[in-house]
């Protein structure tokens, strides 16, 4: 079974150190659950400058983790530029909290944290 990271792009930020790896994907897990959930909280509050606050702070994180989210957390961006319902981006947001929380998953089972 893929994973919903890459282990690659890890790897090759920590240098292929694997307690630095372990540290990256530590802190990775302590910072991003609650900027998920707040995301989620400001979008269900219609808190659209909350909402891109967080998406954005999350966004180089994705990255770094080769997380294909790219697409979804910028479509949350750019809905907080808009007057449009949050209905619009109930997709991507249902998308990138299950991907995340798979990410979550795999992160504690492949580093045992």
């Amino acid at each position: 079974m893929s994973k919903h990271y890459s282990i690659d792009s890890l790897r090759e930020i920590a240098g292929g150190e694997a307690d630095f790896m372990v540290v990256v994907a530590q802190t990775f897990l302590e910072e991003i659950p609650p900027d998920l959930s707040a995301m989620e909280e400001a979008v269900g509050n219609d808190n659209k400058e909350l909402a891109y606050q967080f998406a954005h702070k999350m966004k180089p994180n994705l990255e770094m983790f080769g997380i294909d989210l790219q697409k979804e957390i910028t479509t949350v961006e750019s809905w907080t530029r808009t007057s449009k319902s949050k209905a619009v981006i109930a997709e991507h947001i249902e998308t990138i909290s299950t991907t995340l929380h798979h990410v979550f998953a795999e992160l504690k089972s492949d580093f045992n944290l």
